[in-house]
């Protein structure tokens, strides 16, 4: 049985624990929504202020030059692609992961167009983020390819056959925390003739991502959950080499021209993943994006992303055991795969009182009212049932927090506390 003194002990060894020192979090508050929003680092008011006050207040346009504002795209880029297997040069900060999504969903579709006519399937999970299968369908329905959804991983093995086109799938699902097998996955679908299109929201910065290793086609990702970039902050986008220079990419503006200002009136793109640039970027968001990379460098000293890894697998390991220890008599069901090989950096539950529908998002609530702050993921009613999400950030999580979090947890579930009317009223954003 795991005891508090246990977890205290964990932290005092624990040589990561320093990183916390880098955020802004307030004393009572467990963070467990880093797979959400990341929490704000310590220089983040200082690069702001630096940024708008100094660079745009006093260098006024001339910080394009001698503040790095133009390059800042493939910098950021840089300090992603040591986080994700990818190159130098081969990661650009721009837009948001919708819209980079567009950009490389047009792109495969229609590089496999040209070398598969005949292949018109796109698949996905139905437990995929929404935006990625809104944008997947509009994009089915513009250029004649179908969209199907799997719902199981036999399913999906299924559909990798002499009809697939493109396979599109988040290497961690944001409900569940499942993490897919990425080279054997992508492996599997090439050797059929298809394309991989890989979502990192979930995977960036919280488990190790091998994009070149893995042999990946295209992938693009989030910057504000556990890169810790902000709210809205800039998403970036990959291109395996192979692929970069073949198509332009739908939104062909300005940005991604090959010499934007010359001001040509026909467009001629950029060599190399530059050209999945579009318009003028947001420069303060991106500065802040900055503050968020710089710890994971810090965090080189104490062993980086494998260490990093290791924690978050401990981390969710001592919740799934104290949820089953602590919670066992409330029927909670932990829907994240126990496989560590399986897992990304979340965990996330369901049941409870299945005949009350609000339990889930209330039981939440209640939490957050006492400062552990994790979201409600709604289910359709179906095959996706409600649950609650918990993600695990090592850079600035404990295993006292883990503890203290669970004992909320039970302590809400045993007095009922999550029966009360103000936990009930449904906010804009769970």
């Amino acid at each position: 049985m795991t005891t508090l003194d246990d977890c205290r002990k964990l932290d005092a060894q624990d040589p990561l624990r320093t990183l916390r020192d880098h955020f802004e979090i307030a004393p009572g508050i467990i963070y467990l929504d880093g797979n959400s929003l990341g929490a704000m680092p310590k220089g983040a008011v200082d690069r702001a202020v630096e940024v708008v006050s100094r660079q745009w207040g006093d260098g006024l346009i001339t910080s394009w030059n001698t503040a790095g504002w133009f390059d800042l795209p493939q910098r950021l880029g840089d300090q992603i692609a040591a986080l994700i297997g990818a190159g130098t040069g081969e990661v650009v900060v721009t837009d948001t992961t919708s819209v980079n999504l567009y950009k490389v969903m047009s792109a495969a579709l229609r590089i496999s167009a040209a070398d598969h006519p005949d292949r018109r399937l796109v698949v996905s999970e139905r437990s995929n983020f929404p935006t990625d299968l809104y944008i997947a369908e509009n994009l089915c329905k513009e250029l004649g390819f179908k969209l199907q959804l799997v719902e199981s991983e036999q399913e999906l093995a299924q559909s990798i056959n002499c009809d697939l086109a493109v396979l599109m799938l988040t290497h961690v699902n944001y409900r569940t925390g499942a993490m897919y097998d990425m080279a054997a996955v992508t492996a599997s679908a090439q050797a059929s003739g298809a394309l991989v299109v890989w979502d990192l929201a979930h995977s960036a910065g919280a488990v190790a991502v091998h994009l070149k290793a893995a042999n990946a086609d295209f992938a693009i990702g989030c910057t504000y959950k556990y890169l810790n970039g902000g709210p809205g902050s800039p998403a970036f986008v990959w291109v395996n080499p192979r692929h970069v220079d073949r198509f332009w990419q739908p939104l062909s503006g300005w940005w991604g021209h090959a010499a934007p200002f010359e001001f040509a009136p026909g467009y001629e793109p950029a060599k190399g993943v530059a050209r999945y640039l579009c318009g003028t970027q947001p420069i303060v968001s991106m500065s802040l994006l900055e503050c968020g990379l710089q710890i994971y460098q810090a965090s080189a000293a104490f062993g980086g992303m494998p260490a990093l890894r290791a924690k978050s697998l401990a981390l969710t390991d001592l919740f799934i055991d104290l949820v089953h220890q602590r919670c066992a008599k409330h029927n909670m069901r932990v829907v994240t795969p126990v496989d560590h090989a399986r897992r990304g950096s979340q965990v996330s539950l369901e049941g409870g009182d299945e005949t009350d529908r609000n339990f889930s998002y209330a039981v939440i609530q209640a939490l957050i009212a006492r400062g552990v702050i994790g979201d409600f993921r709604a289910g359709d009613g179906k095959r996706l049932h409600d649950i609650m999400r918990f993600g695990f950030t090592p850079l600035y999580l404990g295993y006292e927090d883990v503890w203290n979090a669970v004992e909320h947890l039970r302590d809400v579930l045993d007095s009922g506390e999550w029966k009360q009317p103000q936990f009930r009223q449904k906010n804009a954003v769970t």
